[in-house]
């Protein structure tokens, strides 16, 4: 089936780029479908602009052609949609802040809802959740403004901002100096940081797809090829990472990445989609350490590869996360609030 769909793209955070990518991954296989595509795009500034997508994709920013768009005119086009596909990444947009419009505006729309991306978003408050279901996750203190560096582990640490994505902001301190240098950038980009242990094994995601009775990919591992760790740079430049899937590691241990990803996913109250990140470790254990409910989405993404090694192809796979927006909306409607 065919439907009339809103990509909002862009975002207000330091990862606007990477969401412009991935919306022109979608745009493109959605409209390869059939599908009609309206493209909402939320410039770095906060601006709203309508377009069919096609301009501000190919220049890789909004200009000043583009119209600015009322605040009816938003809640027109939402309206007139059948479901909106948000393709954001980070504050602004995957953390429960477009979700709750798009709620208001009662729309289906595909991925987790509210509670759900606000709580994966905080890195914090979602180990601490994981935590009280008995799933085990990577150890870590959390700073607040005003808290002096510190940390109870041994080194190497990660220092990471606590609401962010894409590694941006992210340090791997290998003593007291790096980690006042981690400590200070993160608190550039939030105002609460974690400080975490330093976890050596194999890392590895696994995508979820589904509502009420979601499933798991098969687990990929990522392989870095020239830098210490999985950077930003490692993520998004050419040749920088290998996917290799499945992982390489034993069966009991793909079963082990696999339920916990599911777990982490019901614990949260995540719907539609989401990859989770896990680690290996020699000892054999598994333990998880984010959940990201938008996660990159271009076709050679980590998370559209799984699905795709695990018998999903890229269309199929955007095609089911539109038919899960649509049967949570209607479920969802025959509650009395």
């Amino acid at each position: 089936m065919t439907r009339r769909i809103a990509v909002i793209l862009g975002g207000r955070s330091s990862e606007n780029p990477i969401s412009a990518a991935s919306a022109a991954s979608v745009i493109k296989a959605l409209e390869e479908s059939g599908d009609e595509v309206v493209t909402i795009e939320i410039e770095r500034s906060g601006r709203w602009v309508l377009d069919s997508g096609r301009r501000s994709l190919e220049r890789g920013s909004a200009g000043s052609e583009l119209e600015r768009l009322p605040g009816r005119e938003v809640a027109r086009t939402i309206d007139d949609v059948d479901v909106v596909f948000p393709v954001l990444h980070g504050p602004f947009g995957e953390d429960g802040t477009v979700q709750g419009l798009l709620e208001l505006a009662n729309v289906p729309y595909v991925g987790a809802g509210v509670l759900a991306s606000a709580l994966c978003m905080d890195k914090d408050v979602f180990k601490s959740v994981l935590r009280d279901h008995d799933i085990p996750v990577t150890a870590n203190i959390t700073l607040r403004l005003g808290d002096e560096p510190r940390t109870p582990f041994d080194y190497p640490v990660f220092v990471k901002p606590a609401r962010l994505g894409s590694s941006v902001g992210i340090t791997k301190a290998h003593d007291e100096e790096e980690l006042r240098q981690g400590v200070e950038l993160a608190f550039q980009h939030d105002e609460k940081v974690l400080v975490e242990q330093y976890v050596p094994g194999v890392e590895v995601e696994v995508g979820v797809l589904g509502n009420l009775q979601p499933i798991a990919s098969l687990p990929g591992e990522i392989v870095v090829t020239h830098n210490e760790w999985y950077d930003y740079e490692a993520k998004y430049d050419e040749g920088e990472m290998d996917l290799v899937v499945p992982a390489r590691i034993a069966e009991r241990q793909i079963e082990r990445a696999q339920e916990l990803a599911v777990r982490a996913f019901v614990a949260t109250d995540c719907e539609g989609m989401a990859r989770a990140d896990l680690f290996v470790r020699a000892d054999g254990e598994v333990l998880v350490n984010e959940l990201n409910t938008i996660p990159g989405f271009t076709a050679t993404s980590v998370y559209a590869r799984l699905f795709e090694a695990s018998g999903i192809a890229y269309p199929e796979l955007l095609q089911r996360l539109g038919d899960l927006a649509v049967e949570r909306f209607e479920r969802r409607r025959q509650l009395r609030f």
